[in-house]
């Protein structure tokens, strides 16, 4: 049996192995607490699960779906990108339902690289945008995301032979892992380093609307030029505890949009009917529970931070995401001190290192702890300080 080169160039997904190491040590007995995954605690609204519960007693919606979804779902999507963010979309053209955001994510490297292409990708990011990459045939170029520069890339720095062979940048406001935000100044530094490069811009947003402290975050697409050279990738799982429901959407660009749904069209059979009926509700009915979550949300952080602190671990609380990323104390490297955490108080966390090369020397830590779980692990923390571990 041989199986293809390309999955010898693919390290095991970063998620995939903390599970591993989670399960082991509950195989052991150990009650563990997890801060590693960005999977939302709070349940799907209610109003939103009775529009499936609905739809799924449709024998319409009991058979295959289209592969580029409801008219009356991109109708949504579009409106919703109007009230928003003041973007005017095409439903039929610049809007494409998907499967979970990830999954239009990968699919669009297929888009976009052919063997030898480079992507260009944020260093700490999300590995599928460079996984993706590596799938289709193409090399990832890392961009290192910098403390000092706010984990923004400084687009000036990438070598001109890069560039030379560049298809693609992908983007990540607000980030993951990082928390940071960017402003409409910075992505539109974005469209003219494009427009100059000949890049096809991927913004991954999903994160727009779990905001803290009054923020509200832009949309790539608000800036002039930016449908000419990009696309924007959203999801309905972290605005509305969705995540196992696994729907998204890309809009932007007529031309890449239609290059994503060719692509889908002949490797999936799209969204189950019910569940964009699902979506739709979302997006239609009322929104305050996003504001009721991201209350949770807000005030687990600043739990977090202030123990995080206690322990001397250098953070600063984030205006947006789901994460809280903190440097780690001199003398550990972020694989090391997850390794305490775990072996010690059976607290696991992610290191930055997973992230890439310059997430090296953090952890990423997640707020979707169920409650009693997070006071929990908030107790071993501090717990690991007083034992005198840090």
């Amino acid at each position: 049996m041989r199986l293809a080169k390309r999955l010898e160039r693919l390290p095991p997904y970063l998620f995939v192995e903390m599970s591993r190491k989670i399960a082991q040590k509950r195989a052991q007995g150990v009650n563990v607490i997890s801060f590693a995954i960005g999977d939302p605690d709070l349940p799907t609204p209610p109003h939103i699960v009775e529009a499936l519960r609905t739809a799924s007693l449709d024998p319409a919606n009991h058979r295959y779906p289209e592969t580029e979804g409801l008219p009356q779902l991109r109708r949504a999507i579009a409106a919703w990108y109007r009230r928003r963010f003041g973007v005017e979309l095409d439903p039929d053209e610049e809007v494409l339902p998907l499967i979970g955001s990830k999954e239009g994510i990968g699919h669009m490297a297929l888009c976009l690289i052919d063997p030898g292409d480079i992507a260009l990708v944020p260093d700490p990011g999300y590995p599928v945008y460079a996984m993706g990459t590596i799938i289709a045939g193409g090399e990832p170029y890392y961009l290192p995301l910098r403390e000092e520069n706010g984990f923004l890339p400084d687009l000036s720095q990438v070598p001109s032979q890069v560039l030379a062979r560049a298809k693609v940048l992908w983007i990540n406001y607000p980030n993951n892992p990082t928390g940071a935000v960017a402003d409409l100044k910075f992505f539109e530094q974005v469209v003219h380093f494009a427009q100059q490069n000949d890049l096809v811009v991927c913004h991954d947003a999903p994160y727009t609307e779990v905001t803290f402290d009054g923020y509200e975050a832009p949309s790539f697409l608000q800036v002039p030029g930016a449908k000419e050279v990009g696309v924007e990738f959203h999801s309905f799982s972290k605005s509305y505890n969705m995540t196992g429901w696994r729907i998204g959407m890309a809009v932007g660009n007529a031309r890449l949009i239609r290059a994503l749904r060719d692509v889908k069209s002949n490797l999936d059979s799209g969204i189950p009917q019910a569940i964009q009926l699902m979506a739709i509700a979302a997006l239609e009915g009322p929104q305050e529970c996003i504001a009721q979550h991201n209350a949770v949300y807000q005030r687990r952080r600043d739990l977090l931070v202030q123990t995080l602190r206690d322990l001397g671990l250098r953070v600063q609380p984030p205006l947006a995401s789901l994460y809280i990323w903190a440097r780690v104390p001199e003398g550990d490297t972020s694989l090391s001190f997850t390794q305490r955490l775990l072996d010690e108080v059976a607290v696991v966390v992610t290191p930055g290192s997973g992230y890439g090369p310059s997430g090296e020397g953090y952890i990423r830590l997640s707020l979707t702890v169920p409650e009693e779980d997070f006071q929990e692990g908030l107790r071993r923390l501090q717990s690991f300080r007083r034992s005198g571990k840090v």
